[in-house]
């Protein structure tokens, strides 16, 4: 019986846990508007309230518009990458979980299906100009939708009126979709693959220049600070309860084979590590289970808050446990980032370290190759870079988290590579 459903899923077994995904999110969305008793029109409202509303960081969905709203949302954006995929017959691989998770996540604080469609389509626009597959670029769109606050925000600070504030925004979101394909080639060398979130490193060098072109004119925005400092006991279990159906789904693809889980650690992480084309579905989905469970129990550990920013962070870390991440490269940045708190200002519990504990997954690389030392070096020095760089765009890039972890590899790579090669010849 068990291996006539295995038979059956095959070839469709990410496609399917996709559509799991979407439908846990409307049911997620729907449970979450009757927790919050807010009337019978929440979720429409507080959708529209997402809409109309600025995006810059820190801008937290559950606290603007209530925790239907915001799951709602959340399936929207999801849905909308995964139509795209699936009209294009893209071959869904860990790169697409990457994508499709950490765009799940953002939409928990910062995306929504309005503001991303512009940089969509200048992807589709430059796939047609310069004859390619859209394949070739359709991720780099998808990652692209970072910089959709900065879309958002052109609207408000324009000082022509709605309509022609509207079509600005819409035209420089096709300019940024246009531009990531190739921008994103070219700093993916200045990191060497050490970071995985490389189009938040990009989009972050982008963000800056447009928002100091807009200073140049007068018209600036600055970073915001909406947080749900809260931790709902279902949210918590739901996602707990989750990632262990990830991890038992993964299971039963790898017919009770737990080996797998294993030989994914061997795996330096460094970009492009896909961990479906090289170790399978199976073991790829429990690795994401696990990634997932440490991360919301490190949130747990230290008291956190399951807000919204903290819970698309851990789905995002979700993600990437299928493109670069696992256990064994990312313990090692994840206390980096905890035992700098106790050196630095902050606390494990400022939102800033919350969201740097999880996101500083994009470093795991340099801990897989490079081992558990620099590891923990690469951790403490992200969560001392992270905090700078938000004011460099206006909180404009979601992405600011990758885009310290690119210069944070940039700094230290090549002092590493090279004492590496001196070892090496001595």
């Amino acid at each position: 019986m068990a291996e006539k459903i295995r038979g059956k899923l095959e070839g469709k077994e990410l496609k399917l846990f996709c559509i799991f995904s979407i439908l846990m999110l409307l049911a997620a969305g729907v449970f979450g508007s009757r927790w919050e008793d807010l009337g019978e029109w929440s979720i429409v409202r507080g959708l529209w309230t997402i809409v109309v509303s600025r995006d810059a960081l820190i801008t937290d969905y559950f606290e603007l518009a209530g925790y239907g709203a915001a799951f709602i949302n959340s399936m929207f954006v999801m849905a909308i990458g995964f139509v795209l995929l699936c009209i294009k017959r893209v071959k869904f691989t860990g790169l697409t979980m990457a994508a499709f998770f950490i765009n799940m996540g953002y939409a928990l604080w910062g995306k929504n299906p309005v503001n991303i469609l512009p940089i969509l389509t200048g992807a589709l626009l430059y796939a047609r100009l310069h004859r390619v597959q859209l394949s070739s670029c359709i991720y780099t769109a998808l990652f692209g939708t970072c910089l959709a606050p900065l879309v958002t925000e052109l609207i408000f600070i324009l000082p022509f009126g709605k309509i022609i504030n509207m079509l600005s925004a819409a035209g420089v979101g096709l300019f940024i979709g246009y531009a990531l394909p190739t921008f994103s080639l070219h700093t993916a060398t200045m990191h060497k693959g050490y970071n995985l979130f490389n189009v938040g490193f990009s989009a972050g060098v982008l963000a800056f220049i447009l928002v100091c072109v807009l200073k140049s004119f007068g018209f600036e925005s600055g970073s915001v600070m909406i947080w749900r400092g809260e931790s709902p006991l279902w949210i918590v279990i739901g996602l707990f309860g989750y990632f262990t159906l990830t991890f038992l789904y993964g299971l039963f693809l790898n017919k009770g084979d737990l080996k797998g889980v294993i030989k994914i650690c061997r795996h330096s992480g460094r970009a492009a590590a896909d961990f479906v084309l090289l170790e399978g579905v199976g073991t790829t989905l429990m690795n994401m289970g696990l990634i997932g469970i440490v991360c919301s129990i490190y949130i747990c550990l230290i008291g956190g808050d399951f807000s919204g920013p903290v819970v698309g962070a851990v789905l995002a870390a979700f993600g990437f446990a299928a493109f670069g991440a696992h256990i064994k490269n990312y313990l090692p940045v994840l206390l980096g980032v905890f035992l700098s708190t106790f050196l630095n200002q902050f606390q494990p519990t400022t939102p800033s370290m919350q969201l740097a504990a999880i996101f500083v997954v994009g470093l795991a690389p340099i801990a897989g190759k490079f081992g558990v030392i620099p590891g923990i070096i690469a951790g403490m020095l992200h969560s001392a870079i992270v905090t700078c760089t938000t004011e460099m765009y206006g909180g404009l890039n979601l992405y600011n988290n990758g885009f310290s972890a690119g210069w944070v590899a940039i700094v230290m790579v090549p002092g590493l590579e090279g004492h590496k090669k001196k070892e090496k010849n001595t």
